[in-house]
């Protein structure tokens, strides 16, 4: 019950001496019987909290964070590389195509050998057989403690590339008919051009069908396959093309590092800046700044900047968006930062017309630099607050605010589905870690995977820009003027 978002052993310790509950099963049963809302330091808010809470339990049950499914996949195919002698072993599916959350973990896997393979499945503990008539021949079951479910499937060496295509690729992506030409003859979909002819690469299997090549995390049938027919699909944003990690924190609020520590690791891995967001003063849970304290930050970073050029430290700060949409500091203090990253950390119950107002206002401000996690959905454990995303996609545009992709594995907000509704109104995205550590800078290579989802490119991300030109950004919004757009409103027109 702990893992139970709103109560704490108080809570629980009430729970259990007033009404004997000793589970969530018990738990919900006395919420539903409005048992709870009677109980001393509870009432019909929590009590509804409570019921909410567990309802998104329930949805998350059996669910994997990306990082955690991709890294059970990697586990499963490297075992069969071994033992099967073979590279034809592949992840597939949901992982495959990146998704933030992952209910199956599939693996598809080549062999000549189908006797030897399932009598190794056979000691993979927690699978079992589940011959079908057609395709590949399938071992499921589930991984434990998660309760994420486990598909491998054996299919023949000519058939892997075929069937690693099939299992990866979302439904509507394969079935989506095909713009005619020359080289449709009589197969309509993906689906029936993967079936017709016998393909050594992906690659080929593209071609073949008249389309441009579409990456694996872009199969979801959401209007790439148009795309691709009329050659539009860019180039993606890579790893390798960021320059800079904004939005950190130190050991001036809630880090595990120092602003040195988290410098000098950017330096020493060819990053050329820093954008530091410790809390703001608001947030007395992550020992936010007070005004001295960040006059204090201030003078260090100058120093740094002088030890350690040409890398470069920004001042910026975290600030909490208020209940009612106003920034964190006073006016004369939020224009010491070099930039703002205002986020909501509080008051997460609002319902979707205040909780758009509320940021709308903050987007208004003009010390907002940056928009934090638009959200604050922390994945598998707390839904986001509701917002109307065009509307905050809009205002973003209006007054050229960034907005960031958190790609915290927790986060991973803004949600790749609205990347390219972004795209289309011009604003720019930044691939922000929010690193608490050192290590937190790996994170952001899951913030350039929920990117390329949504098909964001270099020259559209924040944080792929040299320092000269982040600097500048900067020092334009600081004075007021509004920097100009030095790319298209739509990449796609």
């Amino acid at each position: 019950m702990l893992s139970i978002k709103g109560i704490g052993p108080k809570k629980i310790r009430s729970l259990w001496r007033e009404l004997g509950i000793e589970t969530t099963e018990q738990l919900r049963e006395a919420a539903e019987t409005d048992q709870v809302s009677k109980l001393k330091g509870f009432g019909k808010k929590t009590q509804e909290s409570i019921l909410e809470a567990l309802e998104f339990a329930g949805q998350s049950k059996g669910k994997l964070l990306y990082p955690q499914a991709e890294s059970l996949a990697e586990d499963i195919a490297q075992h069969l590389r071994r033992a099967l002698g073979t590279e034809q072993v592949g992840v597939a599916g949901e992982v495959r195509r990146r998704l933030e959350t992952v209910e199956v973990v599939r693996v598809v896997a080549a062999t000549d050998q189908p006797e030897t393979a399932h009598k190794l499945l056979n000691t993979m503990g927690g699978l079992t057989a589940d011959p079908r008539r057609s395709g590949p021949f399938a071992w499921r079951g589930t991984a434990s403690p998660s309760g994420v479910r486990v598909e491998v499937l054996l299919t023949s060496v000519e058939d892997f590339v075929t069937e690693l295509f099939l299992n990866s690729a979302a439904e509507a992506h394969l079935t989506e008919d095909l713009p005619g030409g020359e080289n449709s003859g009589s197969a309509t979909s993906l689906r029936q051009w993967a079936r017709r002819e016998k393909f050594q690469q992906e690659e080929a299997l593209y071609e073949r069908a008249g389309l441009q090549f579409i990456v694996p995390e872009l199969r979801e049938g959401l209007g790439e396959i148009g795309l691709a027919a009329e050659k539009k699909l860019p180039r993606l944003l890579e790893d390798a093309d960021l320059r800079g990690a904004l939005h950190n924190h130190s050991t001036y609020s809630d880090g595990n590092h120092s602003l040195r520590e988290m410098a000098t690791w950017l330096r020493d891995h060819q990053y050329e800046y820093l954008g530091i967001c410790d809390h703001s003063q608001a947030a007395h849970y992550a020992n936010g700044l007070s005004v001295e304290r960040v006059r204090q930050q201030h003078q260090e970073i100058d120093q740094l900047n002088a030890e350690l050029a040409p890398f470069r430290i920004f001042k910026g700060i975290e600030s909490d968006i208020l209940s009612d949409g106003s920034l964190d500091y006073p006016s004369d203090v939020l224009a010491s930062f070099d930039f703002v990253v205002a986020s909501v950390h509080s008051n997460l119950k609002m319902e979707e017309r205040k909780a758009t107002d509320r940021l709308l206002r903050a987007i208004e401000n003009p010390y907002c630099t940056m928009l934090g996690h638009p959200t604050g959905r922390l994945l598998l454990r707390r839904q986001g607050y509701p917002i109307d995303y065009k509307a905050v996609i809009d205002a973003c545009a209006k007054h050229q605010v960034i907005i960031e992709i958190n790609a915290n594995p927790w986060r991973l907000d803004l949600d790749w589905r609205w990347v390219r509704y972004a795209l289309d109104q011009g604003v720019l995205l930044s691939i922000n870690p929010d690193a608490h550590h050192t290590d937190g800078y790996a994170d952001m290579r899951y913030g350039v995977l929920m990117g390329r989802k949504g098909l964001l490119t270099k020259e559209m991300t924040f944080n792929a820009k040299l320092v000269e030109e982040v600097a500048s950004y900067f020092e334009k919004r600081k004075a007021g003027i509004t920097p100009p757009l030095e790319y298209k409103k739509s990449l796609f027109e």
